[in-house]
């Protein structure tokens, strides 16, 4: 027999709900988010990282740190009920980094993806990589690349089975273990293909915390880049 439907209420909305208004997924904004959050989100995102022994910076980072990174690219985030419950940042070329494939000037890569504990397994982290994958065909990028512990066995199928191969391995300074590099052409999603770069706010949005089949849906305005995010069904 099928389970019946969670009845949800109205009033949890997604992402920074002002006088009506919000976002599925936007762009961090330091005036009203809060770094604290952000790394406390980032923290249990990765816990079980930690406890499988991998010191990745996300584990336990300083606030200064996630604010550096966040800076360092175009970071997003998306909220329900006013916490923070995913985000990504988005790096073009990084001249800086000590990994060959981000030095390249056609290749941007995906940093600091992180989904709270409670909105992992719902199909959020595929629609976020597509996004991202829509962010760096747009203006002419190659390669998206991106990076993770090779011990994360689940980490590395979750990400070729989006579509990624690995391309090398790293071991970055002070990790105990080596990072399996991770790359994809990138594609323009076709129902994006016409859109801004520009992350413009929604006319309205529905956020359900999660339960089993209930969805999360946004209604975005005419020009609106996030069109691969405007549906998740989240089941349990």
């Amino acid at each position: 027999m099928q389970k019946p439907r969670a009845v949800v209420s109205r009033n949890a909305h997604c992402s920074g709900v002002r006088h009506g208004t919000g976002s599925i997924v936007r762009r961090f904004d330091p005036a009203r988010d809060s770094y604290a959050q952000l790394t406390a989100m980032l923290h249990r995102a990765f816990a079980r990282l930690g406890m499988m022994g991998l010191n990745c910076t996300c584990v336990d980072r300083s606030i200064a740190v996630t604010q550096q990174r966040a800076l360092a690219g175009d970071c997003f985030v998306a909220l329900c009920n006013g916490k923070i419950v995913v985000t990504m940042t988005l790096y073009a070329r990084d001249a800086e980094s000590p990994c060959d494939l981000y030095q390249r000037g056609d290749a941007a890569s995906v940093r600091q993806l992180g989904i709270d504990p409670r909105w992992q397994g719902r199909g959020i982290g595929k629609s976020m990589l597509t996004f991202a994958e829509h962010w760096a065909a747009t203006p002419g990028f190659a390669e998206l690349a991106l990076d993770t512990p090779e011990p994360a066995a689940h980490l590395v199928a979750f990400y070729r089975a989006q579509g990624f191969r690995i391309v090398d391995t790293h071991h970055f300074e002070g990790k105990r273990y080596d990072s399996a590099i991770l790359s994809t052409p990138p594609v323009a999603v076709r129902m994006m293909a016409t859109w801004s770069r520009r992350l413009e706010s929604p006319r309205a949005v529905l956020c359900h915390e999660p339960a089993r089949g209930v969805s999360v849906i946004g209604r975005l305005r005419r020009g609106g880049p996030l069109s691969s995010l405007r549906h998740f069904t989240l089941n349990e």
